[in-house]
């Protein structure tokens, strides 16, 4: 009898029980929403106010970021410097990944670890470890001197060689693993193929190879140059007061002066640039993918 009514019991509770469960996946991404609404949204939110109504309600802190050329000159260095940045990355990463993705498994092994290594290191770290061998009196100076390729030393800190040299280290594995995820999975065939037909080797790495890994290049150039854009530490420590960027202003419009309307408009500059580069690139993508389906 028991027994009897604990499973008619358990029977009348089993509904309520399941409508309790979570459902769906959604339930999984609970947390990273939660974590994003609070420290993403929220602190967005607030600056987006803030810009429109510090000092007082009005458009006047997006009206003096093009009526002043310091901020368009601020603008114009952020866009320039993160270009240039991916650029490098670029020329400097593709090889890099290519060897990795066609190279023995121990080559592989050993480029990985040198790429892992200072990237596991921290930021600031490195930026220090950088001042240290680009000042006047540093090892890079010296090294060039002794062998005779300069007589004095040459400027390569405080200036705009400094920023592209410390930021493309910095960002380096960013563009190297996008890449070398693609170039993995190109099949071999393809090239060998375009060789058996008569293709030289540069004709078929720009007409076969090339256009098969351009995704990660794609993928590895919108992962560096969104994140140069708010770059500060590297470019604070490294550059000079002509290759101030957007984060750098944004402070110092904060800690300086206090102006936070300003500050909220250079941050909603910044954050409607790096959601116009995301577009281009997901918009790019996907052109692309609907060619390869066509």
């Amino acid at each position: 009898m028991t027994t009897f009514i604990l499973d008619r019991e358990e029977k009348r509770t089993r509904p309520v029980l399941a409508s309790l469960r979570p459902r769906g996946a959604g339930w999984l991404v609970l947390p990273a929403a939660v974590l994003l609404l609070l420290f993403f949204a929220v602190p967005i939110s607030w600056l987006l106010a803030a810009s429109v109504s510090y000092p007082q309600l009005g458009l006047q802190n997006f009206a003096a970021l093009y009526e002043k050329t310091i901020y368009l000159r601020v603008l114009g260095n952020t866009v320039v410097i993160s270009g240039v940045t991916t650029f490098w990355c670029a020329i400097i990463g593709y090889p890099l990944a290519f060897t990795m993705a066609n190279g023995s498994p121990r080559v592989r092994r050993a480029l990985v670890f040198i790429i892992l290594i200072p990237f596991w290191t921290s930021l600031l770290v490195r930026t220090f470890a950088w001042m240290v061998l680009l000042q006047k009196q540093g090892l890079i100076n010296d090294l060039l001197m002794s062998a005779g390729l300069i007589d004095s030393p040459v400027a390569l800190i405080y200036n705009r060689l400094g920023v592209y040299i410390g930021m493309v280290q910095v960002l380096l594995p960013f563009m190297i693993f996008p890449l070398y995820s693609v170039m993995v999975r190109i099949d071999k065939s393809y090239s060998q193929a375009a060789a058996t037909l008569g293709a030289p080797p540069i004709r078929n790495f720009f007409r076969i190879y090339l256009p098969l890994s351009l995704p990660g290049v794609l993928s590895g150039a919108s992962l560096v140059f969104i994140s140069a854009l708010g770059y500060y530490i590297t470019p604070a420590l490294l550059g000079g007061p002509a290759d101030m960027m957007i984060a750098q202003m944004i402070e110092k419009q904060i800690s300086q002066f206090g102006n936070w309307g300003l500050a909220g408009a250079l941050a909603v500059v910044l954050l409607v640039g790096t959601g116009v580069s995301l577009a281009i690139v997901h918009r790019v993508l996907g052109v692309r993918a609907g060619w390869r389906r066509a």
